[in-house]
């Protein structure tokens, strides 16, 4: 694997790459303090060939709206920006995960089309949560009115994301007769709806392509043991994104007891990725009260047991 800053541009390749748009929980935390980690709230570009897929729009995703329509006008013609295609996956709808979607401009453009997917959480469908996250009092535009939002879908965990080529719709396969075909050169998305992050759980999404993978698992929390079934998700992945919010004194109190609050010690994701056998760990859903000497240390901390674990950087590319 290779890291770098953020370069894609929009023409194909067979790389499976991810860049950190943003890896803070809870709110964005600016300042002198995170200038090395970084502030923003949850964001994964990540790009599988000429698919572009974006899982959660926390405040990284406004970094990344800009980027990407840079890159639209200059692939362009005659002032005409380039189209922008892609598939928008959501792990849950807590506001962390949402807050900077009014703001990615993509979504506001009639030639840019965007799949979104997400589950099905306190009792309504993926556009209802997305409905109330645009309700009027809290953002002008609604939902409706996003131009560039081409269709909102449910997803559940006995079913697997297909994406064939590029400008058609997302595919998806029920589980339920067995391990569906997927074609050559497509990307294969798995899914795992963890129950373990407060009201409603939190889809873990394992992307597939040219025999590389990656599982980004945010906002769960550990099993004593390992979640089992994360780790057979993530069997011998190249790369595991997962939460790591607290340390182990945090976690467990005195004085505030965190137990019960969706969110894993690092200790818990590092026992993930040894049992999974993962060639990479990336730690985040980073503490908001963490600067950047406490997340120096909580990787150190870590390298130490894993040396194949990492603190999340905001602005960093990972090439599998």
């Amino acid at each position: 694997m290779q890291e770098s800053q953020p370069q894609r541009t929009l023409t194909e390749s067979n790389q499976l790459s991810a860049t950190l748009w943003g890896v803070r929980g809870g709110y964005p935390v600016p300042g002198s303090g995170t200038t090395e980690f970084g502030g923003n709230t949850t964001c994964l570009e990540v790009w599988a060939g000429p698919h572009l897929i974006i899982i959660d729009a926390g405040t990284g995703i406004v970094g990344l709206s800009a980027k990407l329509m840079d890159e639209a006008r200059r692939a362009g013609t005659d002032n005409t920006p380039a189209p922008i295609q892609g598939t928008l996956l959501f792990t849950h709808g807590h506001h962390d995960h949402t807050q900077g979607l009014p703001f990615f401009a993509p979504l506001r453009s009639s030639r840019c089309t965007f799949d979104v997917l997400g589950p099905r959480v306190f009792g309504q469908d993926w556009d209802k949560v997305l409905s109330r996250a645009l309700h009027p009092s809290i953002y002008p535009v609604p939902l409706e009115q996003l131009c560039g939002m081409r269709s909102v879908r449910n997803v559940y965990e006995r079913q697997v994301i297909v994406l064939t080529h590029v400008g058609a719709k997302p595919v998806l396969c029920e589980l339920d007769d067995g391990v569906p075909l997927v074609p050559p050169g497509a990307v294969e998305i798995r899914l795992y709806h963890s129950g373990h992050h407060p009201r409603g759980g939190s889809m873990i999404y394992n992307i597939r392509y040219h025999n590389k993978g990656l599982v980004f698992a945010t906002d769960t929390e550990g099993y004593e043991g390992g979640d089992q079934r994360l780790i057979d998700l993530a069997q011998d992945t190249d790369l595991l994104i997962h939460d790591a919010e607290y340390n182990q004194h945090e976690y467990t109190g005195p004085p505030l007891v965190r137990q019960g609050w969706g969110h894993s010690t690092w200790h818990q994701a590092v026992e993930v990725g040894q049992k999974a056998n993962v060639k990479r760990l990336a730690l985040t859903h980073h503490h908001a009260p963490h600067d950047d000497a406490a997340l120096q240390q909580i990787e150190q901390e870590a390298q130490a047991v894993f040396p194949a674990a990492f603190v999340a950087r905001e602005g960093t590319t990972i090439v599998l």
